[in-house]
């Protein structure tokens, strides 16, 4: 079967599910989006990843890779090679210096891996027709210009109260939410200090 290239470009809260977000991934020079459920801490991972952010410790992703990378074990590229009743599945393959292997993941593990290995990310043609959604030409217009994925509307909104702090008070709430792993809520911070020129 022919693999297509997928790229992330959203990361956005839920709106069918409470407590989930979405992760939506774009055909590379297409206009179809292809979008995947995952849970909070999944999408904490991705989103640590895309902002290029380093926690104090960590995350279970970031372990794996360094475990992987120890072992001389390298991930080529994500899989989405299944999906079921609404459910993902996908695969990591993988080489070592004597073996190629492919690996059984969750969609949304193998995504916040394939972000950190910087690897391409596939799925089949069958899948794309069944579950993808087409864009119309000036909304993929749009979405491609811009360079970083997009944010959730629930991330917006922190952002847009965020701008009523003063710079200390944000830098002083950085630093707290970085000690607590909230991710999320520091990359709102951070572009806010962005922003500002901070």
């Amino acid at each position: 079967m022919k693999k297509i290239e997928l790229e992330i470009i959203a990361l956005s809260h839920s709106i069918t599910q409470t407590h989930s977000y979405a992760v939506v991934l774009g055909e590379v020079n297409g206009l179809r989006r292809l979008p995947i459920v995952i849970g909070g801490f999944e999408a904490q991972a991705i989103a640590v990843a895309l902002e290029k952010m380093s926690p104090s410790r960590p995350l279970t992703h970031d372990l794996m890779k360094n475990f992987m990378l120890a072992f001389n074990v390298e991930l080529n590229e994500v899989i989405i090679s299944d999906h079921q009743e609404g459910i993902f599945y996908s695969k990591l393959v993988c080489t070592s210096q004597y073996d190629q292997v492919e690996i059984d993941s969750r969609t949304s593990d193998a995504l916040a891996l394939a972000v950190r290995f910087g690897c391409p990310i596939y799925t089949y043609e069958e899948i794309l027709s069944s579950a993808g959604v087409e864009m119309d030409e000036e909304n993929a217009e749009q979405k491609s210009q811009r360079k970083t994925p997009v944010a959730s509307k629930q991330l917006q909104e922190k952002a847009d109260d965020l701008s009523s702090y003063k710079t200390e008070e944000l830098m002083s709430m950085l630093d707290d939410v970085l000690a607590q792993e909230d991710y999320i809520k520091a990359i709102s911070i951070r572009d806010e200090l962005k922003n500002r020129g901070k």
